[in-house]
């Protein structure tokens, strides 16, 4: 229910992004911006989230950044409604950076948690895990798509959002497990945890989950408008078409355990690589919409375990995985931080179809170190 609600979450107000443009008159560029706003906050948010894991656990975390969340979405809102405020643009940003910054530290709690599950059972399940995101997005989605064809107001929709945050994620997490290493260990100082920064195979792990969150980044942020303004589809045809790029990522996430159970990460990740460069080229560069859409599903299948698999790499040594995650993700969101106004600076010169082809680079890039990510159970 944790990874649900955070998928559902991102992904009500990321099928919205249309019409939050729409609405406030952005370019492309300041939608850009808008977006940066999220990662900004996620990225001050995750150098220090491995020490409020270690502190508080990961029960405490998630509760609080759930509810620190549904706050950010309010804020939002109010700049949605521009006839309260003088500067709507203002609060939406404000609303978007307190909520990055409580998925910054959600995000690394959680993955601490489903890794120790993962421990605990022997076997991969970190990908099921992440599915159920990708459940959550899924359905923030289709419920999105909903609002957009029954023209609900954003505001409206995502204050429904807010008030379910802030009450789900709080009860769900009564059925965590205890968490022995926060409970049977002292806090690791905070110079213990800037060590985890010097560590070579810790870096190579975040410089692979950067080039998916990247790839993963784009996918949900800018489908919906390359299907819009590049393939001139409506605007609930280019929701649909975010949905099902986050469908097949789902769908890989749930029924590939049992390929890293008899492959290992390897040569599974390189061969998610390869789908998604070939989704990528068809999505960015079919004459037709139809084909778009295949490519949609290969790029949604091909970055769907490169951020899950990643953080199990992270922690596959249990007493420094808070610390290491809190690394890797700090260096994997520096694509959401990054990526948004690229892509967006990028698509107002050329187009946003164009724009997206700027993801195989770092994907290329993760082909190369992804041997970094073999399993190890003692540390780099």
């Amino acid at each position: 229910m944790a990874f649900i609600s955070a998928g559902a979450v991102m992904a009500s107000w990321a099928s919205r992004i249309p019409q939050i443009r729409d609405q406030l008159g952005l370019s492309v560029a300041q939608v850009g911006l808008v977006l940066l706003a999220t990662a900004g906050g996620s990225v001050v948010a995750l150098p220090s989230a491995g020490i409020i894991v270690h502190r508080f656990g990961t029960r405490r975390t998630v509760a609080a950044a759930a509810v620190v969340l549904s706050v950010g979405l309010s804020v939002a809102c109010l700049g949605l409604i521009s006839d309260l405020v003088a500067a709507p643009l203002g609060f939406v940003v404000s609303g978007f950076l307190l909520v990055g910054f409580a998925n910054g530290a959600w995000d690394v709690a959680m993955n601490v948690h489903g890794a120790h599950v993962e421990r605990r059972l022997d076997r991969a399940i970190m990908p099921r895990f992440h599915a159920g995101f990708s459940v959550g997005t899924v359905l923030g989605a289709l419920v999105g798509s909903l609002m957009v064809a029954t023209h609900t107001s954003v505001a409206a929709h995502l204050l429904v959002v807010a008030a379910a945050c802030a009450v789900v994620p709080p009860f769900a997490v009564r059925g965590f497990l205890v968490d022995p290493e926060h409970a049977q260990q002292p806090a690791p100082s905070r110079r213990s945890h800037l060590q985890r920064w010097k560590e070579p195979r810790t870096l190579l792990i975040g410089v692979f989950v950067l080039a998916f969150a990247f790839a993963e980044g784009a996918g949900a942020d800018w489908t919906s408008l390359a299907l819009i303004d590049g393939y001139h589809v409506s605007a609930t045809l280019g929701t649909l078409g975010f949905a099902t790029f986050l469908t097949a990522m789902t769908l890989a996430r749930w029924f590939s355990p049992w390929l890293l159970d008899r492959y290992g990460r390897i040569p599974v990740l390189r061969g998610c690589l390869v789908l998604a460069l070939i989704g990528l080229a068809l999505f960015t560069r079919s004459p037709v919409v139809s084909l778009a859409l295949v490519g949609a599903v290969l790029w949604g299948v091909g970055v769907s375990l490169g951020f899950p698999v990643g953080m199990s790499a992270a922690s596959d040594d249990p007493p420094a995985a808070a610390a290491r995650t809190s690394v890797v993700s700090s260096i994997g969101y520096c694509a959401f931080l990054g990526g948004p106004p690229l892509i967006g600076l990028l698509g107002a010169h050329i187009s946003i179809r164009g724009a997206l082809l700027v993801v195989t680079v770092p994907l290329m890039i993760a082909f190369v170190v992804t041997p970094a990510l073999a399993e190890s159970r003692s540390g780099p």
